[in-house]
């Protein structure tokens, strides 16, 4: 046999391999979407939760805040505790306390303290933070209320956010309240995070391992179909492929084990035909050339008669050596089938004809007696193979006797009988009647019933034996066609045949 094909090698060549990563890509892939995707999304939407309540508490606060007022605290006025800053802090320490927020403070247009509760500034100093959030600012100054943009970490390490809102004065901007509040749950939100982390870790190793143990599961059997294939490809025709429990591997080594024993089955009959072949051409071998050797003596002694002897025997002998020749063509190839309507009597009333000539010289009848019935079958083929049965019949029968045959519907089969009055098959013999060059006579091959069984196979028929002294009977059934055409009447009223 040739050699098979290298294996596939390489990091993803292993069904373990491909198996992870099918599982695994696909998981991390979602994880990584759900896990980032979904707390970014969080993070964005409380955020924006967190500035619109921060800026809510700073507008209320600014509506409460006289803008005229607010402009007459000055630097110094909160070590003098004057009447209007405290008036300023207290409002804005309420706001405080109710609301829960870090800091609320209030601001003119130049970013100067003027109350602060919470952050404990003093009056006329800038806000650091407001450097920071200077868009904002400018949107503020403008009318508007807004919230920063940019989360900023205290002192006490915790995550804020500020809410500005304009105070108003004659319709004109002159300060700002701010209000600082906690992102206290965004710490909450980031241990969620980390436990779904944490959580999909865990989720990727157990995928992993379903991942291992499925490949383990598939590759174990795939790995016998492919010691199974790969004793095959080098020459191993008797192992069995072992059966597998699931279904569809279990599929292939069936028909992995069919094809095993096909192959080994041919095998076995190239091997006995090759031997058969050498057993029978050597024995006419033998004879040519011992005659040839009688020949060339004779013809240096000039005995031209018994020289034409010698020739006729080396020529009987090289006949034998091409039937043997042709029957072993004939039983190795594969021949396809031309089927065509065929009618059956028409079918057996040739095979007979063919064999009329050797019947009569032996003193042995042939009859037919065929239902009509139309056949879809290679005529020539399938009358070769009955030639075989016929002519097998008409030598194993007795002078004076006759070769019966009969060909009848039998359900949704056509039997066609051969039955001759001869000795009959003893029941060793009868095993082994179809195997190639089996053959109990001098000059035979052995090989025409193998060839008229193999016809018949082929044909989506069946041959047997049932032999018994004076009652041999071959059998071929074979699949019925369509129902003779009606133009056939005639046919079909014909009595049985002598040929």
């Amino acid at each position: 046999m040739s050699g098979t094909a290298p294996l596939p090698t390489g990091p993803l060549a292993s069904l373990t391999a491909r198996l992870l990563l099918a599982f695994l890509v696909p998981a991390l892939g979602f994880f990584a979407l759900m896990g980032g995707g979904g707390y970014a999304l969080a993070r964005a939407i409380l955020e924006e939760e967190l500035g619109q309540s921060l800026s809510a508490i700073a507008a209320a606060t600014a509506s409460q805040v006289s803008g005229e007022r607010m402009l007459t605290i000055e630097p110094g006025d909160d070590v003098q505790g004057t009447r209007t800053w405290r008036n300023l802090t207290r409002l804005l320490g309420e706001v405080q306390q109710a609301s829960g927020v870090r800091r609320v403070y209030a601001v003119d247009t130049q970013g100067r303290v003027r109350g602060d509760a919470g952050g404990g500034l003093p009056v006329g100093t800038e806000v650091p933070e407001l450097a920071r959030d200077r868009r904002e600012l400018a949107r503020v100054l403008a009318g508007e209320r807004t919230a920063s943009q940019v989360l900023f970490t205290g002192s006490d390490g915790r995550p804020y956010k500020t809410g500005y809102a304009p105070v108003w004065q004659a319709g004109q901007v002159v300060g700002v309240v701010g209000v600082e509040g906690s992102a206290a749950f965004f710490v909450l939100l980031a241990g969620l995070s980390r436990a779904f982390t944490v959580a999909s870790g865990a989720a990727l190793a157990v995928l992993a391992v379903v991942a291992v143990l499925t490949a383990r599961g598939l590759a174990r059997p795939l790995r016998r179909l492919m010691d199974s294939a790969l004793r095959i490809g080098r020459g191993d025709l008797t192992t069995p492929v072992p059966p597998e429990p699931t279904r569809e591997i279990g599929v292939l080594a069936r028909e992995l084990e069919v094809m095993r024993q096909a192959l080994e089955s041919r095998d076995r009959q190239l091997k006995l035909m090759l031997a058969g072949v050498a057993h029978e051409v050597r024995n006419p071998i033998g004879g040519i050339e011992l005659f040839s050797g009688l020949l060339a003596e004779d013809v240096r002694a000039g005995s031209l008669a018994e020289a034409g002897g010698h020739v006729t025997r080396i020529q009987r002998e090289v006949a034998y050596l091409q039937r043997i020749v042709e029957d072993f063509l004939a039983f190795a190839r594969e021949q396809p089938l031309a089927r065509a309507p065929v009618e059956a009597p028409a079918l057996l009333s040739d095979a007979c004809e063919l064999l009329a000539v050797e019947a009569e010289a032996k003193g042995v009848r042939l009859k037919v007696d065929a239902a009509p019935v139309r056949l879809e079958a290679d005529g020539s083929l399938l009358t070769a193979a009955l030639v075989n049965l016929v002519k097998n019949a008409v030598q194993a029968a007795p002078p004076g006797s006759q070769v019966q045959l009969t060909g009848r519907s039998e359900g949704e089969r056509y039997a066609i009988h051969v039955q001759d009055g001869g000795p009959g098959v003893p029941a060793p013999e009868q095993e082994r009647i179809f195997e190639p060059f089996f053959t109990t006579r001098e000059k035979g091959t052995g090989l025409g019933l193998p060839l008229a069984r193999k016809i018949i196979r082929a044909h989506g028929g069946e041959l047997s034996l049932t032999s018994s002294p004076g009652h041999t009977v071959f059998t071929v059934t074979l699949p019925l066609g369509r129902p003779p055409a009606a133009s056939s009447g005639a046919e079909q009223s014909r009595p049985p045949s002598e040929v």
